[in-house]
């Protein structure tokens, strides 16, 4: 395609306009009756409001999400407007965070790779975690250590180790190493930023 100078100026200027614009809800797909239901869900008749923090980076930002009361999943997430980090606003991954629960396209099931196997397969979730709970019991009981070699009570497990997810927030973090801690494990890391 041969272009000159103001053909190019107009290309530029007809796709500035349409990325102002193209934000302001002129494409929404979502019809009234939807978007009347929405807003009706997050009336504290319907839906519990709850306070966390962001699980996207470091930086700790604030949220409030809005629960609703019938099937207890995130109706809505805004940032928390009394929170001294973010004072409302959020990042655009802090702002699609109700999508972490609330998402059609989360995989329902699990790749499985026997051992020495060359294929996965397609296993269910209630299967995994059926192998996950036997894998950590047996290499518990496997590695466990109450007493040291100069006779101290010790009680932990130096066959597992765990590096946690930079996608849980302080409250799944405080449970997690609860679990953790409970099971015996020493070397516990969070990564963050890895």
């Amino acid at each position: 395609m041969h272009t000159n100078r103001r053909n190019f100026l107009k290309l530029s200027a007809t796709a500035a306009v349409a990325t102002a614009f193209g934000g302001l809800g002129l494409g929404c797909t979502a019809s009234k009756s939807q978007m009347a239901d929405r807003v009706a869900a997050m009336s504290p008749e319907w839906s519990k409001q709850t306070t966390t923090i962001c699980c996207y980076c470091a930086v700790g930002c604030g949220l409030v999400v809005n629960t609703s009361l019938k099937d207890m999943k995130a109706v809505n997430v805004e940032g928390d407007p009394d929170h001294p980090v973010n004072e409302g606003s959020l990042c655009a991954k802090g702002a699609s965070i109700w999508q972490l629960a609330n998402n059609d396209r989360r995989p329902d099931s699990v790749m499985y790779r026997a051992p020495y196997s060359k294929k996965f397969k397609k296993v269910s979730m209630a299967w995994a975690l059926e192998r996950i709970a036997h894998n950590v019991k047996k290499t518990r009981d496997e590695t466990f250590t109450r007493i040291n070699a100069r006779g101290e009570t010790v009680n932990r497990c130096d066959g597992i180790a765990s590096v946690g997810s930079a996608a849980l927030d302080n409250e799944e973090c405080w449970a997690y190493q609860t679990m953790l801690r409970s099971l015996g494990l020493v070397y516990i890391e969070h990564q963050a930023r890895i």
